[in-house]
């Protein structure tokens, strides 16, 4: 499972490293305006229905299902299964996007309600939203094939497809934009252009890897198909609970002044780096190892798994929450106060990240536990629980936004994310399927302890280096981000919440697999 994680941790920190650079240049390019706020609106609904429908609630269980017919029935009954699904879905999605160009308007007045009172801004968003809105289809069918690499236990090219999407965002901004109405007409088709080529490279990887598909063939309902189907519509809320709060937070922002939505954004695209670098990747390479451990009735196995990546997800997110929260201020401004992109929104986005940094722990935890009920074939707890969390979050919005504006909306998203969290790990312990161990008893305290006292010296660091000279706040950002990084890792050893031998073996574990044969 080490070595899954690892591959999607690290080529997902390389897509989070160019999607900083391309909010970047968005940030600099459209500012936290108007426009901006048109265009996040127009990538939210097709990335909402490609989270629930794709990533989501189909890889939940689509990819249990294929792991365990390739470890039984043989990799020619697997190709059928994955065939008949990408049957199902295109025929199922490609309805799903005709319907949404044709009624575009009535999707915008749900999703950003508030826009209807500017009928500029309202247009706006939904032509950009129809130009994106076919990447809802590419994607969706590239989270299938990227499910089936993950089964057969090839992680890369699945988890390097969404580079394209920063690179390809990124060379439209550039080069499109004196040829359309404006540089989010220019991001808007750069998206839909990324989906057709990481569809085209998880494709090409299964190939290599002896599973050709063809996605393209007659859809068939099939009992096993019928079975994921059953599994999946539940899962729409349960795998996808975290999307639909986003989805709470745009509807609720809309109504908030111009600039909510951007503000939210930023500050999201922030947080996102260490739940998609660990929480994306453990739950990606947890859920076939675990499934596989479930179905042939190796329980303690499981047992050590899901104890493993809670300790390796504590280990990562818990710094990674209290260094956004105690050093947002620097962070927003050094990656984004530039062009149209002022210290006014700069403030505003560096509050909303902090808010969201509470809940980061949650929401890595949530995509650990999650897995524990999907590799059993029962996605219908989650449903209860997500629903009980998009409730929760609803009327947290609705009653912290009263005082705190988009501040509100980030620091609901983070109170309903540890409900879902606690709930499901609650439910896992109850039915015997998941009890921390003597080791993850021991060092959960100690890891938390390192990340507090880490936090105490940004706070002082921040204070002492920032606001500094605009030429050297780059280098003063590495100054803090590196004595953060010392400084945990001092009291995390100290504290013996890490060890030096299993640090060690880890490494010459690597040195191993890394010599040719």
């Amino acid at each position: 499972m080490l070595r899954g994680v690892l591959t999607v941790g690290g080529w997902t920190m390389v897509s989070r490293i160019l999607g900083f650079a391309r909010d970047m240049l968005i940030a600099a390019t459209l500012g936290a305006g108007p426009l901006a706020d048109a265009f996040f609106v127009a990538l939210k609904l097709p990335n909402l229905f490609r989270r629930l429908f794709g990533e989501g609630a189909f890889n939940a269980a689509f990819v249990p299902a294929f792991a365990g017919t390739l470890a039984v029935q043989g990799p020619h009954i697997a190709r059928q299964l994955a065939e008949r699904m990408a049957a199902l879905l295109t025929l199922w999605l490609s309805l799903l996007v005709v319907l949404g160009l044709v009624f575009m308007p009535q999707l915008m007045q749900v999703l950003a309600p508030g826009f209807t009172e500017d009928r500029l801004k309202f247009a706006l968003a939904v032509e950009l939203t129809r130009i994106t809105f076919p990447y809802l289809l590419l994607i969706c069918l590239t989270a299938l094939v990227s499910g089936v690499l993950n089964g057969l236990d090839r992680f890369a090219a699945a988890a390097a497809a969404p580079v394209f999407f920063n690179l390809l965002s990124m060379a439209a901004l550039l080069v499109l934009t004196p040829y359309v109405a404006t540089p989010a007409h220019a991001l808007a088709w750069g998206v839909t252009a990324s989906g057709a080529v990481q569809l085209g490279l998880v494709l090409w990887a299964s190939a290599r890897a002896g599973m050709a598909l063809n996605i393209l063939r007659p859809p068939a309902l099939a009992p096993e198909v019928r079975q994921i189907l059953r599994r999946m519509i539940p899962g729409v809320l349960g795998a996808g609970v975290t999307q639909l709060n986003l989805a709470i937070d745009v509807i609720i922002a809309s109504f908030l002044p111009a600039g909510a939505v951007s503000f939210l954004y930023y500050a999201d695209r922030v947080g996102q780096l260490p739940l998609g670098v660990i929480g994306a990747a453990v739950g990606t390479a947890m859920l076939p190892l675990l499934s596989r451990q479930v179905r042939a009735g190796e329980s303690l196995s499981a047992h050590r798994t899901m104890n493993r990546a809670v300790e390796m997800a504590l280990l990562l997110c818990l710094p990674a929450a209290v260094a956004q929260a105690a050093a947002a201020y620097p962070i927003v401004h050094v990656l984004f106060e530039r062009g149209q992109f002022g210290p006014a929104a700069a403030d505003a986005t560096a509050a909303a990240l902090a808010a969201y940094a509470l809940g980061l722990p949650a929401y890595v935890l949530v995509k650990i536990f999650a897995p524990g009920f999907f590799a059993r074939g029962d996605t219908a707890t989650p449903v209860k629980v997500g629903l009980f969390a998009v409730a929760l979050n609803l009327a947290l919005n609705l009653l912290l936004t009263h005082w705190l504006a988009h501040i509100g909306v980030a620091l609901a998203t983070a109170l309903s994310a540890w409900a879902n969290a606690a709930t499901l790990g609650w439910l896992l312990w109850r039915r015997g399927q998941f009890l921390a161990d003597r080791r993850l008893r021991a060092r959960a305290p100690r890891l938390l302890l390192a990340s507090l006292l880490m936090g105490v010296v940004l706070a002082g660091l921040a204070e002492a280096l920032f606001p500094a000279p605009h030429a050297w706040r780059y280098l003063a950002l590495a100054v803090l981000v590196g004595a953060g990084a010392a400084a945990y890792f001092a009291a995390a050893f100290a504290l013996r919440a890490l060890e030096w031998q299993e640090l060690l073996a880890l490494l010459r574990r690597r040195r191993r697999r890394a010599r040719p044969a």
